[in-house]
C-alpha cells in the first residue's frame, strides 16, 4: 500500500542510535540488505572507543547502541566486510564485558543512573541471541520483565531503580509495552528449538502481555499514549507493535490464529494514519516522545507490521 514512501520517509529522518537500529531491522526485515549494509556502515562510522554504534546526540546510552546489533551481524556476515566485522566485535565486547550493568549481569539504561528502562528489551537481549549468546540475553531479558512487570496489570512499566528499589517511571506507556512486546516475538524465534522450556516461558510471557495490552485497545483500533490513562494523547506506533507481535507470534506458532482478527484491526488503523509523504502520522513523536508526531520508530515498525503480515497471511 504504503510501504515505498514509507521506507523514503525513514531513510530521510534523523536518528539516534535506537532509531538507526530499529530501521536496520525492518529493512533486515524486509529483506532488503542493501538498505541494511548501507545502515550499518554508517552505525560502524559512528562508533566510538568503548564499543557503542551509532553514537550521535545522546551520550549516555548503554542499550540503545545494540539495537544496530542485529542488523549489523547481518550486514558483516553477508558481506564480509572488515569494518562491519570489526564494528560488530566492538559491539559485541561492549555489550558483553564493558556496558556497565548490575551484580545480576543485567545492563542498565544509562550511565548516568541504575535504572531499567523497558525500552532495553528490544534494544540489547534479541542482539545478544542472534550472536548465540542465549544465556545473557535470557538473563537480560527476565531481568527487565521481573523489573518491571506489572503483575496485577499485565502491563510494562516504565522505569525501574534499581538501586533505590523504586519506579522513576511506573506509568504504562504504550510505546514502551511495544518495545517489550516486539522483543518477545524476537526472541522466540532468535532462541534455538533445543531451548524449548525457555521458548515456552517466552510464549507465556508474551502471551500475558499481549492479553494485558488489547485490554486497553479503542475502538478505531488505537491506543492512548499511556495504555489505561484515557486523558493521554491517541497514540499510532503501539498498534502498529502489537500487530506486529501478533503476526509474528500465530506465524510462529505460539498464539492461536484468533488473533488475527484483532492484528487485521490494528493493522488498519495504522495504515489509516499514512499521509501523502509515506509519514506515519499521530506515534510518539521524536525527539521529546511527549505528544503525538513522527519518529523513525513509527516508520520502522510499520515496515515491521507489513513484513509480519505477509508472513503470517501466506
Amino acid at each position: 500500500m504504503h510501504t515505498e514512501k514509507v521506507k523514503l520517509a525513514l531513510l530521510g529522518m534523523q536518528r539516534h542510535s535506537w532509531e538507526q537500529g530499529v530501521a536496520m531491522q525492518a529493512f533486515l526485515e524486509q529483506g532488503d540488505m542493501e538498505a541494511v549494509v548501507a545502515l550499518a556502515k554508517e552505525a560502524v562510522w559512528r562508533q566510538t572507543p568503548d564499543g557503542r554504534a551509532a553514537m550521535i546526540g545522546v551520550s549516555d546510552a548503554i542499550t540503545d547502541p545494540c539495537a544496530v546489533g542485529e542488523g549489523l551481524l547481518a550486514a558483516a556476515n553477508h558481506t564480509k566486510a572488515q569494518d562491519l566485522l570489526h564494528g560488530n566485535q566492538l559491539l559485541l565486547q561492549w555489550a558483553l564485558q564493558k556496558a556497565p550493568r548490575n551484580a545480576s549481569g543485567v545492563l542498565y539504561h544509562l550511565n548516568t543512573s541504575k535504572q531499567f528502562w523497558v525500552d532495553s528489551m528490544y534494544m540489547l537481549p534479541p542482539y545478544l541471541a542472534a550472536s548465540g549468546y542465549y544465556t545473557q540475553a535470557l538473563d537480560n531479558l527476565y531481568g527487565y520483565w521481573q523489573a518491571l512487570f506489572d503483575e496485577e496489570a499485565s502491563l510494562m512499566h516504565h522505569m525501574w531503580d534499581d538501586e533505590t528499589k523504586t519506579y522513576v517511571r511506573a506509568a504504562h506507556w504504550g510505546v514502551g509495552n511495544g518495545w517489550a512486546l516486539a522483543a518477545l516475538a524476537r526472541m522466540f524465534n532468535l532462541l534455538p528449538t533445543k531451548m524449548l522450556p525457555e521458548k515456552q516461558r517466552i510464549a507465556a510471557m508474551g502471551q500475558t502481555l499481549v492479553d494485558g495490552v488489547l485490554k486497553y485497545m479503542r475502538q478505531d483500533g488505537l491506543f492512548h499514549d499511556v495504555v489505561d490513562d484515557p486523558s493521554t494523547f491517541v497514540e499510532t506506533n503501539l498498534s502498529q507493535m502489537l500487530a506486529y507481535t501478533l503476526y509474528r507470534g500465530v506465524h510462529s506458532g505460539w498464539l492461536p490464529s484468533s488473533y488475527l482478527a484483532p492484528a487485521q484491526k490494528l493493522r488498519s488503523a495504522a495504515r489509516s494514519k499514512v499521509d501523502e509523504y509515506g509519514l506515519v502520522q499521530g506515534v510518539c513523536g521524536s525527539p521529546s516522545f511527549d505528544k503525538p508526531g513522527v519518529a523513525p520508530e513509527g516508520q520502522a515498525f510499520y515496515l515491521l507490521m507489513e513484513s509480519a503480515a505477509a508472513q503470517a497471511n501466506k
